[in-house]
């Protein structure tokens, strides 16, 4: 029991780690040679990228930070069985996910300091369920299309995310795991709601 505790131990803290690699903010250091924090919204995420580097800036950080909330997921599942810590509930996949999304929002790197965890946090339900994630995205990228928003889009595409699972029959705590982290996701949007119900959020051009 104690070896199985200090593998999921293990294997959360990596989860964390890879969550808290600050694509956004390296990616603007390196090119333009300045702090994205202290700039447009002052998030590291893709989104505030676009600002300062356009398209290329913000599909290219986005993937990265996508590939970055799937794959340690990805493991988990692997190593849960492997090493059985707790198959039985699933339980290991959702820590290093939530792990994740803490990760890229408070960053180790940044002081804990990050972005809204959109484009990880999606990347977790594809490691989840890949037909969950794709519905996800899609629907994130239809109501970001029509409606011009990135913040709408992201909240409405996340609180579905439980709906979803429980549609495809998922485990119990990967249901419970998308209604929390879609919380959380939205929490982290509380400032860009405010500026959508006062109509002055930022559209996408």
């Amino acid at each position: 029991m104690i070896t199985t505790i200090c593998y999921l131990i293990g294997i959360v803290l990596a989860a964390y780690i890879i969550g808290s690699f600050p694509t956004g903010y390296l990616v603007v250091k390196v090119i333009k040679g300045i702090d994205i924090r202290k700039e447009g919204s002052g998030s590291t995420g893709a989104t505030n990228v676009k600002r300062i580097l356009g398209k290329r800036g913000f599909f290219g950080v986005m993937f990265i930070d996508l590939f970055k909330g799937m794959l340690p997921v990805i493991a988990a599942k692997y190593l849960e069985v492997k090493f059985n810590i707790f198959p039985e509930y699933s339980i290991l996949p959702v820590l290093a996910a939530i792990a994740v999304l803490i990760g890229h929002s408070k960053s180790i790197f940044l002081g804990f300091s990050g972005g809204k965890s959109v484009a990880s946090g999606v990347g977790t339900i594809f490691g989840l369920s890949f037909p969950v994630g794709a519905i996800t995205a899609i629907t994130w990228a239809i109501i970001t299309y029509f409606s011009k928003y990135v913040s709408l889009g992201s909240v409405i595409a996340v609180m579905l995310t439980g709906i979803w699972m429980i549609i495809f029959a998922q485990p119990t705590a990967y249901v419970v795991y998308c209604f929390a982290g879609g919380l959380y996701i939205v929490y982290l949007h509380r400032e860009n709601i405010k500026r959508l119900l006062n109509g002055n959020e930022n559209k996408v051009r």
